[in-house]
Order: structure tokens, then C-alpha cells, then sequence
């Protein structure tokens, strides 16, 4: 298989109120707008791929369900998430593994893992 492109598909309880969360609260650039303009999908820049929230669902995530982003400075990141008003579920930490994860919540309890790679991490070597 050929992947030409890819993003992550969300269907949210309150359209709105996600549209604000991923604009607004989290941060991401909107990519594109399409749809009635009263209640538009947006599809919004994910490093490398893309994040669409449009439609509506029934409103639950799945337990297993996490979207999982790398971001340059993760306390800068929690401290304005925090001010935002953002649903922080756990601090900054480094993993055994050596990342840095913190953990937020989108409305619809959608786990967003924000990754820190640190300077001293293999993943900064490996130049594959």
C-alpha cells in the first residue's frame, strides 16, 4: 500500500465546542474549511498529517482511541493549555522510555497525548 495522504477522522458531540477546543484551546492551525458555513468542517495541520472534526457523533471515545502529537516544548505547552482553560488529566512526565508525555482531554474525552522528545533521547540520533 501507497499512502498518499492521511488524517484522523473525529465526530464530536458539540461541533461547535470541538471546533473551539482544537482552534482555539489546543492550538492547531485550520488547514482547510468546507461545508455549510454554519456548520463547517475544518480540518486542521497535524505536523505531517491532519486532524478533521465535522459531522457529529454520539459523544464517547473510545478508551483506545488516542491522538498523539509531538510538540518542541511540552511545559511551555502544559502551562498554556492550562491558562486556556485545557483539561490536563496528567502533568509533564518522563516515560521509562524517555519521552516526555503529558496527557489532555478533548470534550468528548478524546485522550491527546503531547510527546516532548529530549535532547539526550536516541529518537534525536537516528537519522533513518
Amino acid at each position: 500500500m501507497e499512502v498518499l495522504s492521511s488524517r484522523i477522522l473525529v465526530r464530536p458531540s458539540d461541533p461547535e465546542r470541538s471546533r473551539r477546543f482544537y482552534r482555539d484551546v489546543l492550538g492547531l492551525a485550520v488547514y482547510r474549511e468546507f461545508g455549510p458555513p454554519d456548520d463547517p468542517g475544518l480540518v486542521f495541520f497535524l505536523g505531517q498529517g491532519f486532524l478533521e472534526v465535522a459531522g457529529r457523533g454520539s459523544g464517547g471515545a473510545g478508551a483506545d482511541v488516542a491522538i498523539w502529537l509531538q510538540v518542541r516544548d511540552i511545559q511551555a505547552e502544559h502551562e498554556r493549555l492550562q491558562a486556556a482553560g485545557g483539561t490536563v488529566v496528567r502533568a509533564p512526565e518522563r516515560e521509562p522510555w524517555g519521552l516526555v508525555e503529558m496527557w489532555v482531554l478533548d470534550p468528548d474525552g478524546v485522550r491527546i497525548v503531547l510527546v516532548e522528545v529530549p535532547e539526550d533521547h536516541p529518537l534525536r540520533r537516528d537519522q533513518r
